[in-house]
């Protein structure tokens, strides 16, 4: 699966680094050649020898070493590998990635490499919770880094709940689809994300609450199961990710006409929050009032379906997923949506505000298909991400 391969693994510190010796092991099985790296860190877990004798390989741990680095070797390291895995990865050793922080060779080998990064948490739950920590989940996904794990479950610590790494079998699958271009190698998904803003005059608008979050993660999770994202955004306050193509919209219209440049596609996800409505009567200048506080008078008109123009047109992507942002009846007044459409999926939520779901970092959603609908629990954006991106890759095979 993985012959003549070359993986470059970081090993961190963290009781789950012995799982990194059966990993060295299987990747070895697969046709992979391992080069290894031991963080300070983790030689308190596992010994210098152990992963050297495995591996067949020297180990790497001093970035002053001056027998390599005589020849640049922290930037030979980066460069020579197909693939650099760091597992287990600590929130400290991913808090200096994020921070582009290059303290000793791991973290100088992560910053120096140009080829993908694949990481593999693992920490206490509480660590893996914390804001802190998944602000720079979010960050290394925008710069591209790839995620494998982590699972729920029982830690070191007794406590129990996300945070154990991935085992191995799991993070040599994922290694295999890093390398091999992952279930959407050669698709084209075009993914459409936060709000859109209708002027009513040159410094006002209409817009509504969406952050951009979950239509950004789902452009991250397609992008790392390997398609070609085609990301059309409004102005959000989440910025885009990285690796992907991204266009910049603002209103409705301007969305419509990215979204048909940028057909054909094998998928849509249309997870925009598109104002129904635009000013008709928008003014070329700052509306002022007029002293005998008379409000201005404002003409609505529709604007366009951009779902609908999609699922119904003649260049319709072979699945076309469209999102219903509700806050009552959430079930029947999106199922009702997806027949008027005429889309295969339409992925529900209920956004009233009690929820904190708009503009919040979790979801809670329904996918509603000709099968019937599907109820998700609530989980992080990214983690509905992840699990809707594969359900689009299998729907694609």
């Amino acid at each position: 699966m993985l012959a003549g391969k070359r993986v470059l693994l970081i090993i961190g510190g963290g009781i789950a680094a012995y799982k990194s010796l059966e990993l060295i092991r299987l990747l070895q099985k697969a046709g992979a050649s391992v080069v290894p790296v031991l963080t300070r860190a983790g030689a308190q877990f596992v010994t210098p020898l152990s992963v050297s004798a495995l591996a067949g390989h020297k180990l790497y741990e001093d970035l002053f070493d001056l027998g390599d680095e005589a020849e640049m070797g922290h930037i030979q390291l980066s460069r020579t590998a197909d693939l650099v895995v760091v597992a287990p990865a600590t929130a400290d050793l991913m808090a200096r990635m994020a921070g582009g922080r290059a303290e000793d060779l791991a973290s100088t080998l992560l910053l120096a490499t140009d080829k993908r990064v694949l990481v593999a948490p693992a920490m206490n739950v509480r660590m893996w919770t914390h804001p802190a920590t998944q602000r720079n989940v979010a960050t290394l996904r925008g710069d591209g880094v790839l995620f494998i794990g982590p699972n729920d479950g029982e830690m070191a610590c007794g406590e129990f709940g996300p945070g154990r790494m991935a085992e191995p079998a799991q993070i040599v699958a994922a290694i295999g689809a890093a390398l091999g271009g992952g279930p959407l190698a050669g698709r084209h998904v075009l993914v459409t994300s936060g709000p859109t803003q209708e002027p009513i005059d040159p410094v006002r608008f209409i817009a509504n609450r969406s952050s951009g979050a979950q239509g950004t993660a789902l452009a991250v999770a397609l992008r790392d199961l390997g398609a070609r994202v085609t990301f059309v955004t409004g102005p959000a306050s989440v910025p885009p990710p990285a690796g992907v193509d991204v266009v910049r919209v603002q209103t409705a219209q301007q969305m419509l006409d990215a979204v048909q440049a940028a057909l054909p596609a094998d998928a849509a996800v249309m997870a925009a929050a598109v104002a129904d409505w635009r000013v008709a009567n928008a003014s070329a200048q700052k509306m002022k009032k007029d002293g005998a506080g008379t409000p201005p008078s404002l003409a609505f008109v529709q604007n366009p379906d951009i779902l609908a123009t999609v699922a119904q047109g003649a260049m319709r992507p072979r699945l076309v997923v469209g999102f219903a942002a509700e806050t009552e009846s959430v079930v029947a007044h999106a199922t009702a949506k997806r027949a008027r459409k005429g889309c295969d999926w339409i992925v529900a939520n209920d956004v009233s505000p009690k929820t904190g779901i708009m503009g919040g970092t979790e979801n809670a959603v329904t996918v509603i298909s000709d099968t019937g609908a599907e109820v998700w629990p609530r989980m992080a954006k990214d983690a509905v991400a992840r699990r809707l991106a594969e359900k689009i890759a299998k729907a694609l095979q």
